[in-house]
């Protein structure tokens, strides 16, 4: 390692923690982001602990942290795009046959009536409730008790799920009901990713079949989330190339991201994830009660 590596990743750091954002601590929080967007663990969680820990206020901004999202976006559909070819050549085919019994259809209209809910409780979220409620709820104390809870759901669903059910089973029912799952993620520290995943598996789907349909179902919500979240961007175009090395990084690792899990869940179950969650909120808990971390 060069001698002067370190002092400018040190010089790097207080920049950052001073205003300014550079391209290094983009590629980590696309990092952060990409890896805990898809594992059940909560990436709005894990962003906020990150950056407030570091001190990377300007990285930590709503508008970035939202923007980068794209790069989840994108590595999901192309990571699923046959799947989504599939389905919507499917269902247009069963569309114009009239035949609502075959599987694409059924897939099809899942999502997109479960997409309707997170949609609108997010909404609701933005221009009913205060400024003031959205800030608590935001803060680390509800994302630490939000992942001790999710965890313990995570952690009955794995032990009373049935797992007998494939993709190829889902019915339009599923859809409506791990949509109702995923509006719990409007709360931070939920995890969308480990809400309908848990959802899934209370439903009887397989581990693997309930993280496909996990991700394929919140494609829609967080595309047109981070398309509506992500527009305050254009007041800040001094930083649109770390944002667009964000972004990068983000779906590099999205992808990576998804792949891992998905072979994971071949051969695992989702134990890892319930203990870390609970070990993460548990550990968010004593930060707060010893003062290193503000609760809101």
């Amino acid at each position: 390692m060069p001698a002067s590596f370190l002092p400018s990743l040190i010089a790097q750091t207080e920049a950052v923690a001073a205003g300014e954002v550079n391209l290094l601590q983009a590629v980590i929080l696309g990092l952060v982001q990409g890896i805990t967007e898809f594992l059940p663990i909560s990436s709005t969680a894990h962003l906020l602990v990150f950056t407030r820990v570091f001190g990377w206020d300007v990285l930590g901004e709503k508008y970035f942290v939202d923007a980068i999202q794209f790069g989840s976006v994108i590595a999901v559909l192309i990571y699923f795009w046959s799947d989504i070819y599939q389905t919507l050549t499917g269902s247009w085919t069963a569309f114009r046959k009239k035949n609502w019994e075959q599987e694409e259809w059924k897939i099809f209209v899942g999502i997109a009536i479960g997409t309707v809910p997170a949609l609108a409780g997010g909404l609701l979220y933005k221009k009913l409730l205060p400024e003031a409620t959205q800030s608590v709820l935001e803060g680390a104390l509800v994302i630490a008790c939000m992942s001790i809870i999710m965890s313990l759901l995570m952690g009955l669903a794995e032990k009373i799920g049935s797992r007998k059910r494939g993709f190829n089973l889902l019915e339009i029912k599923d859809g409506i009901l791990v949509g109702l799952g995923q509006m719990l993620a409007i709360i931070p520290g939920t995890s969308r990713s480990g809400s309908t995943m848990t959802m899934a598996l209370f439903l009887g789907l397989e581990r693997q079949a309930a993280a496909k349909f996990s991700f394929l179902l919140g494609l829609p919500t967080l595309a047109i989330a981070t398309l509506y979240q992500s527009t305050e961007i254009r007041n800040h175009l001094d930083v649109l190339p770390a944002l667009i090395v964000g972004i990068i990084s983000t779906f590099i690792f999205s992808y990576l991201s998804i792949a891992w899990l998905i072979r994971f869940l071949q051969r695992q179950s989702t134990w890892v994830f319930v203990w870390y969650r609970l070990a993460f909120g548990l550990s968010l808990l004593l930060a707060i009660a010893s003062g290193r971390l503000a609760s809101s």
